[in-house]
């Protein structure tokens, strides 16, 4: 075991080559330091992922003569920053701590040159479901939740819907892991489909028609605006994707899609959605009584998560990066002004990496609580919980790694070894994330086995980039397998 002592830092530079986005000219990381080595000697990281391109370089970075000319450069062909921390058994290890002699070549605001920091709040996109999922679970243990009536019985205004001419019923817990055919960006299952759903046509309702008036009216517009500053994934060029609009609730927002057919029959077929947690948020809502964005910011203040928000524009937020895409090229550009207030649940939180280890190590001190701890406060979530959770469910798929499937809310990879001396696949959940803008990942990896009767025990990781299109999760879970034989 490879023990951290003492006070001295461990500086190291993480370069993202990351080609899928584009990231060929280089690093954008905020420097991290990780307390830690017996002796003052500087221990390097020296690590060469060949499926990721993560290399870890030597000490302290690049000569600062040729900072400025490098910094130019590197912004014009689209890498601004990155943000990631690692927390062992609870504890923070590596994040961005000391900025003297420093080379912080990443940035949340590219034209005005704000060095990127721990601090620095960015759109979580995506892992907001993960928090979302806390929410719903807590309204289960509390039995004012069940994930298994049909979402009708707390949403009245969600039409009825048919498939192939058969009534069907949507449960929350289809929706928790995105098996129950609605929609996502997309609308194209819809096309082939729409006869299928005679009633939720016959229901459809003025403020659905009004705004698909207005969607119509701009979809030319925005099309082209995003045409060149929106290549690295379809969803991106959606017009749904760029809303501009503010919706002053949860159910005004089910307006988007709720009349639209399902794309499948419930429970049948694996549809990764967004809009569909809107509707989680609306059985959210009804179930416990109080409006959802009121529900999110008492689940912050109870997790001591003090950075992290709703996405809104008009609230001033230190340390709120800006975001960017490429244009022609790789240009960086500045993304379009978005309204997320559609989609909270899903896609609409903003946080730090500090934060969402923080709400990592909340879910695996959960996970790992017993009743005979009792020396020991109890989790946030009862363990059987976050098995439940944590269990891939049936016809699922995680799409971020093909190992795995989805649970409620989670990705789940299962452990397994299939044959001696093949592939070892290590238990862990995770969430990544893609905005506007915006690209993360948060990795849960539990210890093997549990050294001593004091949760939380494993690794938690979290990066954050202010760049949208960019896979994350296989380099947080190869940050994860590289800090597992640290002990604190």
């Amino acid at each position: 075991m490879n023990r951290l002592y003492g006070s001295a830092f461990v500086r190291c530079t993480l370069t993202l080559r990351l080609s899928r986005a584009g990231w060929n000219h280089g690093p954008r990381l905020c420097h991290t330091a990780a307390k830690g080595t017996r002796t003052a000697t500087s221990v390097c990281l020296r690590l060469a992922l060949a499926g990721t391109g993560v290399v870890v370089l030597g000490l302290f970075g690049r000569h600062r003569k040729s900072e400025c000319e490098r910094n130019v450069k590197s912004d014009e062909v689209g890498a601004p920053g990155i943000v990631v921390a690692v927390s062992i058994d609870g504890k923070s290890v590596w994040s961005e701590e000391n900025t003297a002699h420093e080379q912080v070549l990443a940035t949340p605001d590219v034209e005005n040159r704000v060095k990127c920091r721990p601090e620095t709040v960015m759109r979580i996109a995506s892992i907001s479901k993960v928090k979302t999922m806390t929410i719903v679970a807590r309204l289960m243990e509390q039995g004012k939740l069940d994930i298994d009536k049909a979402v009708e019985s707390y949403v009245p205004t969600w039409p009825r819907k048919t498939v192939n001419g058969k009534p069907v019923t949507v449960t929350t817990r289809q929706l928790l892991s995105h098996l129950a055919g609605v929609r996502h960006y997309d609308k194209s299952c819809n096309k082939k489909d729409m006869h299928n759903d005679t009633d939720a046509k016959n229901q459809a309702g003025g403020e659905s028609k009004e705004w698909k008036k207005k969607e119509n009216s701009e979809k030319e517009e925005n099309k082209k605006k995003t045409k060149n500053n929106s290549k690295e994934k379809d969803e991106f060029e959606d017009n749904e994707y760029l809303i501009k609009d503010h919706f002053d609730s949860v159910t005004s927002s089910l307006c988007l899609f709720k009349d639209d057919a399902l794309c499948s029959e419930p429970g049948s077929k694996f549809l990764y959605t967004t809009h569909g947690w809107t509707l989680v948020s609306a059985v959210v809502e009804a179930a416990a009584g109080q409006p959802f964005t009121k529900l999110v910011k008492e689940l912050f203040n109870d997790l001591g998560l003090k950075s992290s928000y709703l996405d809104e524009n008009d609230p001033i937020i230190y340390n709120r990066a800006r975001y960017y895409t490429r244009g022609a090229r790789s240009r960086l550009l500045n993304v379009p002004y978005v309204d997320v207030s559609y989609k909270w649940a899903g896609g609409g939180f903003l946080s730090t990496v500090l934060d969402l280890t923080a709400f990592g190590n909340v879910m695996l001190y959960s996970y790992q609580y017993r009743d005979t701890m009792r020396d020991l406060p109890p989790g946030y979530l009862k363990s059987s919980t976050v098995e439940t959770m944590w269990t891939p469910v049936k016809n699922s798929v995680c799409t971020w790694d093909t190992d795995g499937a989805m649970g409620l809310g989670w990705g789940v990879v299962p452990e397994s070894l299939s044959h001696g001396c093949c592939k070892h696949r290590r238990f862990y959940a995770s969430h990544t994330g893609g905005a506007v803008g915006a690209s993360s990942a948060l990795v849960v990896l539990p210890r093997r086995k549990l050294d001593a009767d004091i949760p939380p025990q494993g690794l938690v990781v979290a990066l954050i980039t202010n760049l949208q299109g960019v896979g994350m999760n296989a380099v947080a879970l190869k940050i994860a397998e590289l800090f597992e034989d640290v002990e604190m």
